[in-house]
């Protein structure tokens, strides 16, 4: 027997699927150490072979992760006294199985030696029993680790299969984390025990997949991928087509600047759906407002300048950054905390770069006024400048609304003019309203009222042009009230 620690794979279950060279190791074992001897293929072994199995510490321990450093721990200890360590695990060793990643790591620290014996996977009889080819696409995950998440760590548009789905619990919390991604609908297939005599194939709805009466130990999940191209990448390869030497002349053509007017119109757009609470609209006009930056992102790749993978990363990294309180141990008990923590977070990071701008440089100068205001404002109030009470932002707009009235001549009043709409974008922040997104509103009915205006005058076949002012006044009543509008 080799010193050190060999490992060796006992397969799916059915003990046939052992090796030869896994057989013969598992027969010179003295004794054999076993993660649990809860598999099938032990009970295939002589008599003799002694069998000292850990499930003892998945009764004792906290957590999986405590078992596995248990585990770990009893055969570091049994191979530094110098003798021959055979550790078996279900399937193969360097599938799935934490146990032996850490166990090569720590081996690797300590100059042991650690020799991996191939079994046969819990994948390769799983994907018999849904009929699938690994070499056409495959993700193989841990049920305990996606259980963890809050969104599938893998692209819609392959199949994914996903191990250790060993109890109703866990097959509940991956379904929430799953559904994030795929409809409670689609249809999965729960693989109970593939790979030995018991094997069973369970086809269901995604939602139901806790419900099974079959789960256990060794139950594994296949969810195949959704019927239409969804994935990131399945985006971005279409949009590298497009810029491709056999794509579009209209996309190869195009460049950060020709798009710009086109990535501005693309947010205006979806913000009129979400004004209008038109959620197919908002679908549209955000895949729409995605093949703009998508499409950003593929020119820089071309020029050698970023990846959209940078862009993902680096927009990854300041999120969690500028998020200690969710990723890290900082306290805070409210929302001005947190923004507060925010600024002295940019701040830092301002610093850091060599950044002179302030806090205020980083508001986009491009942005619509009444948006511009309202952020300059609300920036400079995290600090700590702003109004005492909603008394002084009131007598504010009043000073302001006086010196438009005095002004001498149309230099100072237009100025004066900027200065008032400053101040009613500072009241309506107080009131919690936006006031880019009210101003719009009133345009949208204002553009409504008008256009009913329009109508009721064809309609009395007269053009409002000559109507008197009463008359106009008579005709936007009625279209107020034309559809229930509540806002006047």
């Amino acid at each position: 027997m080799a010193q050190g620690i060999t490992v060796v794979g006992l397969g799916p279950g059915d003990p046939g699927l052992i090796t030869r060279a896994g057989w013969q190791t598992l027969l010179a074992a003295a004794p054999l150490f076993a993660r649990t001897a809860q598999h099938p293929a032990l009970g295939a072994l002589p008599a003799d072979v002694e069998v000292q199995a850990f499930d003892a510490l998945y009764e004792s321990q906290p957590s999986f992760a405590a078992v596995y450093q248990g585990i770990v721990e009893r055969l570091l200890q049994r191979a530094a006294e110098g003798q021959a360590v055979v550790y078996a695990v279900p399937g193969d060793p360097t599938v799935g199985e934490a146990t032996v990643g850490e166990l090569r790591r720590r081996c690797g620290e300590r100059g042991i030696p650690v020799h991996i014996v191939h079994g046969v996977s819990f994948v390769e009889p799983c994907l018999a029993a849904a009929g699938l080819d690994a070499l056409d696409g495959l993700h193989v995950a841990d049920a305990l680790e996606l259980a963890a998440r809050h969104h599938p760590p893998f692209p819609p548009d392959i199949p994914a299969l996903i191990g250790q789905l060993y109890s109703p619990l866990v097959a509940g919390e991956a379904k929430i984390v799953l559904m994030n991604q795929y409809p409670e609908e689609h249809p999965v297939l729960l693989l109970h025990a593939a790979g030995s005599s018991q094997a069973r194939v369970e086809s269901m709805a995604l939602w139901q997949i806790d419900r099974s009466q079959h789960i256990g130990a060794m139950t594994a999940l296949l969810v195949p991928p959704l019927e239409e191209p969804s994935s990131f990448e399945a985006l971005q390869e279409v949009i590298a087509h497009l810029r491709a030497p056999e794509g579009c002349p209209w996309d190869r053509r195009q460049s950060h600047q020709s798009l710009r007017s086109h990535l501005l119109e693309e947010c205006y757009e979806a913000l009129e759906a979400i004004d209008q609470d038109d959620m197919g609209a908002l679908q549209a006009e955000l895949g729409d407002l995605l093949l703009q930056i998508v499409l950003q992102a593929q020119i820089a790749t071309e020029e050698g300048e970023f990846t959209m993978a940078q862009v993902i990363a680096g927009i990854r990294a300041k999120l969690v950054r500028r998020h200690p309180h969710v990723f890290s141990d900082l306290q805070v008990e409210a929302v001005d905390q947190v923004l507060r923590n925010w600024e002295q977070l940019k701040a830092e990071e301002r610093e850091r770069a060599g950044d002179q701008n302030g806090i205020l440089g980083g508001v986009p100068r491009g942005l619509p006024a009444l948006a511009q205001a309202y952020e300059l404002q609300a920036r400079a109030a995290r600090v700590g400048f702003d109004w005492a009470s909603l008394g002084g932002v009131l007598a504010k707009v009043q000073e302001e609304l006086e010196e438009v009235q005095e002004a001498p001549n149309e230099q100072r009043r237009a100025a004066e003019m900027g200065d008032l709409l400053f101040a009613v974008v500072n009241y309506a922040r107080w009131l919690k309203v936006d006031p880019e997104a009210a101003l719009r509103a009133a345009n949208r009915r204002f553009r409504q009222r008008f256009g009913a205006m329009e109508r009721r005058a064809r309609a009395e076949g007269r053009p409002l042009a000559e109507m008197s002012l009463e008359e106009l006044d008579a005709l936007w009543e009625a279209a107020k009230g034309e559809g229930g509008e509540k806002a006047e």
